[in-house]
């Protein structure tokens, strides 16, 4: 059994590494809201535990075993969030908070039981790809809205950005996941976007162009 603490910094570490090499003190600390101090500590608990790879001023690595657990967090957290979306009905933006505590949950037997119960579930409701039992997910190449060029079409397949406030947005405008998007046009001196869904024509911004992750 590992600690709620743990756990959470296994997540956070696997997290960092889907986008660099190694994770530094500096780069987890900022990710979960707390001292570099109190994190050296922790990783050399970690480390003792022969869950992390960690040498002082050098980053941090997972070890087999604790990419293992981190991929297991990350199943039940989001097959917990499609749950709360799709079967109680909470919307995309309500559900983060909730399924940080319900992915502590212990059992192996109601995880699996809940994702048979969904019909095993490919993505989260916000896209991110969902870890089956051997930690095994199907990842989809995505590109940001932003990079794409004026007549490409895509379907909306995920965000980069996960707050509340940008998930509200999305809503609010009717980009949502599964929504077909085309460019018509980026304004050259800030790359706004502009782009035609729901045979509406609508002008974007630069940073929501950046993550808005389509499927081209």
């Amino acid at each position: 059994m590992h600690s709620f603490t743990e756990e959470n910094y296994l997540k956070a570490i696997y997290h960092l590494l889907c986008s660099a090499q190694n994770a530094t003190t500096n780069d987890i600390a900022a990710a979960l809201g707390t001292k570099a101090a109190s994190v050296t500590d922790m990783l050399k608990k970690l480390s003792e535990k022969k869950l992390i790879n960690y040498a002082r001023y050098q980053g941090v690595t997972l070890t087999a075993n604790g990419e293992k657990i981190a991929l297991h967090i990350v199943r039940k957290h989001r097959l917990w969030e499609h749950f709360l979306v799709e079967k109680l009905k909470f919307k995309w933006d309500e559900v983060h908070e909730m399924a940080e505590e319900l992915e502590h949950i212990s059992s192996v037997e109601l995880i699996n039981r809940l994702d048979k119960f969904m019909g095993c579930p490919q993505f989260d409701p916000h896209g991110d790809p969902i870890p089956d039992t051997h930690g095994q997910m199907k990842n989809q190449l995505l590109q940001p809205a932003l990079m794409l060029c004026k007549n490409q079409t895509g379907t909306i397949a995920g965000v980069a950005d996960h707050s509340s406030t940008f998930l509200q947005y999305l809503e609010k405008t009717q980009l949502t996941i599964g929504q077909t998007i085309t460019i018509t046009d980026v304004t050259d001196y800030d790359l706004s976007v502009l782009l035609q869904a729901n045979n509406k024509q609508l002008n974007i911004s630069r940073e929501v162009a950046k993550n808005l992750l389509i499927l081209v």
